[in-house]
């Protein structure tokens, strides 16, 4: 299975730089891991628009086949054991290409909304969207652990 990461801006602090490299280096045994990060979208005095131009350079991307993922506050939550059981369901089901998508400060576009194929929450906390790619990172590295029964969640 292909797992894509796609996220907006750049990761600026070198300690989230270095720990997602960590993350995506233990990843890149489990699956073929890409990571993407979009363009900032000049921030405009309208937040919609500012949303509406992220959402389409996600969507220019995305091919029809493609499982787009949204990590948005108003997805459904998780345990860990409980994301390892979905991510082993996109496995069962021969999901080819997921795409898991990190908006920007503002969240996701109704338009990029529209064509996702699930919403998750990784937390009732916020965080910055540059932190998640981390915190992220790791959850799924944890899940593909949890799903080969490897050493490494303790339950």
């Amino acid at each position: 299975m292909r797992i894509s990461l796609w996220a907006v801006g750049k990761t600026n602090e070198s300690y989230l730089k270095t720990g997602m490299e960590i993350y995506f280096k233990r990843l890149r045994h489990y699956c073929d891991l890409e990571y993407v990060e979009f363009k900032d979208v000049t921030l405009t005095s309208r937040k919609d628009e500012l949303m509406k131009k992220e959402g389409r350079q996600f969507l220019d991307r995305i091919k029809p086949e493609d499982f787009v993922i949204l990590l948005d506050e108003k997805g459904t939550k998780f345990n860990s054991s409980g994301f390892a059981d979905f991510v082993q369901s996109l496995q069962n089901r021969s999901v080819k290409s997921v795409i898991f998508i990190i908006g920007g400060a503002f969240g996701h576009h109704e338009t990029l909304m529209t064509r996702a194929d699930k919403l998750i929450s990784l937390s009732d906390m916020t965080f910055s969207h540059q932190m998640v790619r981390l915190i992220f990172a790791e959850q799924l590295y944890r899940a593909f652990t949890i799903v080969r029964n490897e050493k490494y969640h303790n339950e």
